[in-house]
């Protein structure tokens, strides 16, 4: 072999051990642990069973989730809608529309805010509104109950959830709808 072949391929090995000497090195000195707890949990929504488009059905009646509701909990859970929605009242649109008073609003009529195609056609003109039914069906998958809709959010599969941020919903009004008689309910 010729003294440039012996320099080249000497040249590569030395520079593959440096290579690996850095990178062992700097797994040692930048090594992280897990973290015991995860910061933020990101819902995956689940593919359907059997091929069914349609929302789930929601087993538990609205009325009944409200009784035990907890407001203070429903703030709580409602900071993962705080990216895209404001609540307070006057508030700007953001991603979402402001959600002062929706409860018992008409769906798709918020001022200011362009709603999807899916949405304005879920709302019949106006005519629907956001009661308790339609918001527990909604936040329990929103793709499912409006298909079409621009809300990317995955939805709140636990009952007692979604009861709570309805019932926070219904405290953002300056005169709150009476909340459903859990007695009456036979859905």
């Amino acid at each position: 072999m010729n003294s440039y072949v012996n320099t080249a391929v000497g040249a590569l090995l030395g520079t593959i051990f440096v290579l690996m000497s850095v990178s062992i090195a700097s797994e040692g000195i930048f090594h992280s642990e897990a973290p015991e707890k995860e910061g933020f949990a990101i819902v995956a929504e689940e593919a359907p069973a059997a091929g069914g488009d349609a929302a789930p059905a929601v087993a538990v009646p609205i009325a009944q989730l409200l009784a035990s509701a907890d407001a203070k909990a429903g703030e709580t859970v409602f900071k993962k809608c705080q990216s895209c929605h404001d609540a307070t009242k006057g508030g700007p649109n953001k991603v979402g529309p402001n959600l002062f008073g929706a409860v018992d609003r008409p769906i798709a009529s918020h001022e200011g805010f362009a709603y999807s195609a899916a949405m304005k056609d879920f709302s019949k003109g106006g005519s629907e509104k956001w009661t308790f039914e339609n918001l527990n069906k909604f936040l329990l998958a929103p793709k499912k109950d409006i298909p079409g809709t621009a809300m990317g959010f995955a939805g709140l599969a636990k009952d007692q959830e979604r009861a709570n941020v309805i019932l926070y919903l219904h405290t953002l009004a300056d005169s709150p709808v009476p909340l459903p008689d859990p007695n009456a309910a036979t859905q």
